[in-house]
């Protein structure tokens, strides 16, 4: 997600609203890219609020265009603008992590947004900093793990359930295909990272016993090349169906190519790549939640929060599974039922993420991890230690869970 290109995005039609993790109904607005080079803010330029409205100014990591990540994110901003008419957006794209982000979050605090909402892991300690220096406006960090006390908060969501899910689906497909073999393209080793890439393990154990999960590490939250390198590997090596936590498609279109299989990640139009080769997305929907957060800081209630949402929220969401949607032709028919099934026991709260990561768990290593009726703690799925407020993780997601193949850099 780290390299850009500064694009204007034109006036977007407006669509008949769907269900919350179906693609949300989006404004008619002329939305604003930042091409030209302020000295406040490095090479972005910094919009104004719109007088009388209550003003967002939403921060990406990447171009919007990526159809991942940042898609996912937009698409959110969308939803917030058309579900609060009183609301309005402004965005900067492909913004890099560090000092060069902390310059655009201050510009826009200057310029007095009502709520930054801060869109990448790297931007969490830059959030922090401005957010110090202007107690009058809100901010808001996707994913990460800081906030404090007054005008800053977090919001992330159990990705781990979806993920979960899909690989379930995976594992169904190469059990049916009579080819063990998974590959699994990773970002950055961090505990979201791995937390999600054993999510994916632990549920294709469920319906492929014998299946393995071999890992491919990028380096990169948005890197095609990279990408595309890692998911030419994996088919190399043998895969059946190649899984992302990155932002593009590439890996789709590889696994396509080769006659495999491919599940995407963070937006739902990540299929759209090879709709015959690509079995499903976990993907975000997050203007459920930021609705209902701006509402809370509209009325004055909002308080900041480690903001952490189960499925019930339907901000997180499985291509395929969802209301109005049919799952893909490749999903085999015996994990259809076994999907849906288990998608509303999440929802209903019945099946959470500490119950994805129960014992009895060992590492791959084989040493025990958790016994039998043990559970990890939200701060071992997060890896915490020396957060205030928080105590720290003891089972720290720092490991692999048994059947997946490779290591974990330091």
């Amino acid at each position: 997600m780290k390299r850009a290109m500064g694009v204007w995005l034109l006036v977007l039609l407006a669509l008949t609203m769907l269900s919350a993790c179906q693609k949300p109904e989006q404004p008619t607005t002329v939305e604003k890219a930042i091409p030209t080079l302020p000295a406040d803010s490095g090479r972005y330029k910094i919009p104004e609020p719109v007088p009388g409205k209550f003003n967002v100014a939403f921060v990406y990591v990447g171009p919007v265009g990526d159809g991942g990540w940042t898609y996912a994110e937009n698409q959110g901003r969308l939803y917030l603008e058309k579900a609060l008419p009183d609301v309005a957006t402004v965005y900067i794209e492909s913004v890099a992590e560090g000092a060069e982000a902390e310059q655009v979050i201050r510009s826009l605090a200057r310029k007095k947004f009502d709520l930054i909402v801060a869109g990448s892991f790297g931007f969490m300690d830059a959030t922090e900093a401005v957010a110090k220096e202007f107690p009058q406006v809100k901010f808001l960090h996707i994913s990460g793990f800081k906030k404090n006390a007054t005008n800053f908060g977090n919001l992330f969501g159990a990705m781990e359930d979806m993920k979960y899910l899909a690989g379930m689906i995976a594992g169904a497909r190469a059990q049916a295909d009579k080819n063990p073999k998974l590959g699994y393209i990773a970002p950055m080793p961090i505990p979201e990272v791995i937390r999600l890439v054993n999510a994916v393990a632990l549920g294709m154990k469920t319906t492929c016993p014998a299946c393995t999960l071999e890992i491919r590490w990028v380096n990169s939250w948005f890197d095609p090349v990279k990408e595309k390198e890692a998911a030419d590997s994996l088919l190399a090596a043998g895969v059946q169906v190649v899984m992302t936590g990155n932002d593009t498609s590439g890996p789709v279109v590889a696994a396509g190519k080769a006659g495999k299989w491919a599940v995407g990640y963070n937006s739902d139009n990540a299929c759209n790549a090879d709709l015959e080769h690509c079995l499903t997305v976990p993907y975000w929907n997050w203007g459920t939640s930021l609705v209902r957060i701006v509402k809370e800081i509209k009325a004055g209630t909002w308080k900041p929060a480690d903001d952490y949402p189960d499925p019930g929220e339907k901000s997180l969401c499985l291509l395929g599974f969802m209301e109005g949607q049919k799952p893909a032709a490749g999903v085999p028919a015996e994990a259809v039922a076994k999907v849906q099934a288990k998608l509303k026991e999440m929802q209903e709260g019945k099946f959470t993420r500490f119950d994805i990561f129960a014992g009895p768990l060992k590492d791959n290593k084989g040493n025990v991890l958790l016994k039998a009726g043990e559970k990890l703690t939200q701060e071992d799925l997060e890896g915490l230690k020396d957060v205030p407020g928080r105590p720290n993780c003891k089972v720290c997601m720092n490991w692999f869970v048994a059947g997946i193949s490779g290591e974990i850099p330091q």
